[in-house]
Parts: C-alpha cells; sequence; structure tokens
C-alpha cells in the first residue's frame, strides 16, 4: 500500500542516480508525478520519460542524465505565500540558485523561481539539487 506515491517515485529515483544508472522504472502513474517529471526534464535533471501501460496500473520509464544529487517529496505538503517561498529556500537546498523547490500552485506544478516569477504561493511537493 503506497502511502506516499510522489516520495515513492523520487526515492526510487535518487536510488537509480546513486547507483549510476541510465534509466529507471518506477510506479504508479499519476496526472501529479506527470508534471512533476515535466518540470524536472524542462529544468534538465532528467532526459526523458515515458508513461507505460504494463496492465498493472501503469509505470514510467525515466531516462536519467546524472544530474540529481538529492530529491525527496516534502510532508507536511506545506502551504506557502510567494512572500516566504526565499525562507523555504533556504531550509530545504544546500546553496542560493542551485536546485528547485517543486510547488503545486493555481498556475499548475511550478519551480520556486517560476512561482516567483508569477506572484503566486502554492503548496510544497518536493525539493530536487
Amino acid at each position: 500500500m503506497l502511502h506516499d506515491p510522489l516520495a515513492d517515485v523520487l526515492s526510487a529515483i535518487k536510488n537509480a542516480e546513486q547507483k549510476g544508472k541510465q534509466r529507471c522504472v518506477v510506479r504508479p502513474v499519476s496526472k501529479l508525478i506527470k508534471n512533476v517529471f515535466t518540470l524536472l526534464q524542462e529544468e534538465g535533471y532528467i532526459k526523458s520519460f515515458e508513461a507505460k501501460d504494463d496492465g498493472r496500473g501503469g509505470s514510467f520509464e525515466v531516462n536519467l542524465m546524472g544530474a540529481i544529487n538529492d530529491c525527496g517529496a516534502i510532508k507536511p505538503r506545506y502551504p506557502i505565500g510567494h512572500e516566504d517561498i526565499e525562507r523555504w529556500e533556504i531550509r530545504y537546498l544546500p546553496a542560493r540558485d542551485f536546485g528547485l523547490l517543486i510547488l503545486t500552485t493555481t498556475e499548475g506544478v511550478v519551480s520556486n523561481k517560476k512561482a516567483k516569477e508569477l506572484g503566486v504561493g502554492g503548496k510544497l511537493l518536493a525539493y530536487v539539487y
């Protein structure tokens, strides 16, 4: 039984990166996980990903680049305003302008940089660097 699918997927990716693997198969498939992977691909943390229907609820095949040092889900999902984003960057990221916080906002799943540009807050989902 999965309690936090996003945390399980990010943990699997981090473990595969640490082992030096080129690809990783993770499940389950969800729109939230797909949006997070899209953001990671746009920001250059993963090469690509593809959803596969394997008859057991589906899975994602993720092609890795070796660019992820650490990643994980943030629990509980703290609600933050756009003015508080920098405070949370200090807490979860190792250095200024290094890594991403991933938020879910009214504009969709966005990075901390995009949320600052848009001037929106939301709920913290994950971090990656």
